[in-house]
């Protein structure tokens, strides 16, 4: 039996987006000053959903991560913003209730699984401590209720609940089983008694996302997944998130610096650079109608079937120092086409259509010049128009 205070499993609330993080600030306090990983990012993810967040090295994309899971680590701090999963705040959420959150609700792959996996355990031991950290099952139970009648005499009820138990170990073992089974590994019986030494750099990272689904997440994190895999490794890899991702139904946000990775599996598209999002929209408006000056930098530095005879073009300049932010863009410094205002002001985030937003100077000069030629071109018409009209009057 179970007293009436025990925790019954509440109506979910209700909420717009899965996740919702709003002007999301954080920071690393270094002897040398502030360093602002991350300056007022903000981007809604939805179920079923796959989120790519592109940028090169420094952009901000990891930390974003470690923001959303809460595992900065000092001196890293998040100094302003809102992150809501299932309409509920995260930032400033106590430990415990984090602990809950992390692995049953979000989960993240990290980029080198050689250094993600304890060496001195097994695999087994380590998809099982998951498994009994964060996984939860409800059962029946009765809950002692007590009230008063009219006498003022106590009257004990018994009525039908549920409670949240932890798995057993045979249960958590039969869970990393399965686990093992759905990210092709096989003879998983014989693998949960191995080390991490044991298995080659494509199996570590299979059993990382594993560990990742083991709770079932609504959201997955992955950051960088294919890092230092080979070509072939990586398609599959990338080929399993996919395909588990589609019988789960989550959400996935997936942070690369390859574009190629983006175009195949990404619903939505966020670039950043220097700790901000300088364009966003889905993946064909950013692949065929780029407008931010960094994503068409990136577009022109990778190889295509249409440039295999030309010489790339990369990126001019050095990475940005964030210690030293320019007051205006912090791609003026590189940008080719940077005008006196780029460097004194930071330009909003504008509409270029209801899938599409940039950050851009230039876009805004073409759409002005665009808007001119438009005023031109009727002024031109209206005027011809009333030439034609003077000449049928003379005529008549």
């Amino acid at each position: 039996m179970m007293e009436n205070n025990v925790d019954i499993k509440e109506q979910q609330p209700s909420y717009e987006h899965l996740l919702e993080v709003r002007n999301l600030k954080t920071s690393f306090f270094i002897p040398a000053g502030e360093v602002k990983s991350v300056d007022g990012t903000s981007f809604n993810v939805d179920k079923g959903k796959i989120l790519g967040i592109v940028g090169e090295s420094g952009s901000g994309k990891s930390v974003t991560a470690y923001s959303i899971m809460q595992i900065l680590s000092y001196p890293g701090k998040i100094v302003g913003g809102s992150i809501k999963l299932e309409g509920r705040e995260l930032v400033g959420l106590p430990e415990k209730e984090l602990s809950k959150i992390r692995g049953g609700k979000i989960s993240i792959i990290f980029q080198d699984p050689m250094t993600s996996l304890n060496p001195v355990y097994t695999i087994g031991n380590q998809l099982r401590e998951a498994i009994m950290l964060h996984r939860r099952k409800q059962v029946p139970c009765k809950i002692k209720q007590v009230t008063k009648d009219e006498n003022g005499k106590k009257v004990v009820t018994y009525v039908d609940g549920v409670k949240e138990v932890k798995p057993t170990r045979a249960e958590a073992n039969a869970r990393a089983i399965e686990m093992l089974q759905l990210v092709g590994i096989n003879s998983p019986e014989k693998r949960l008694k191995q080390y991490p030494f044991e298995f080659s750099g494509g199996m570590l990272q299979r059993i990382m996302i594993a560990m990742a689904l083991c709770c079932e997440p609504d959201l997955l994190i992955a950051d960088e997944p294919t890092t230092a895999l080979d070509v072939t490794i990586q398609a599959q890899i990338l080929e399993l998130i996919q395909d588990i991702q589609k019988k789960m139904g989550m959400a996935v946000i997936l942070i690369t610096h390859d574009l190629g990775v983006v175009a195949e599996l990404c619903d939505e598209v966020i670039v950043m650079y220097g700790g901000k999002i300088v364009e966003r929209g889905t993946a064909d408006e950013l692949f065929y109608n780029p407008k931010h000056e960094y994503t068409k930098g990136l577009l022109n530095s990778i190889p295509t079937n249409d440039n295999t005879n030309e010489r790339l073009v990369p990126i001019s300049g050095n990475a940005i120092d964030l210690l030293n932010l320019p007051d205006g863009c912090a791609f003026s410094p590189r940008c080719p086409h940077a005008m006196k205002v780029c460097l004194t002001k930071y330009p909003e985030e504008v509409d270029v259509n209801e899938n599409h937003r940039c950050s851009c100077f230039m876009y805004v000069k073409e759409v002005l010049e665009e808007v001119k030629a438009d005023i031109k071109n009727e002024k031109e018409v209206k005027k011809s128009t009333k030439q034609i009209i003077e000449e049928v009057t003379e005529n008549a």
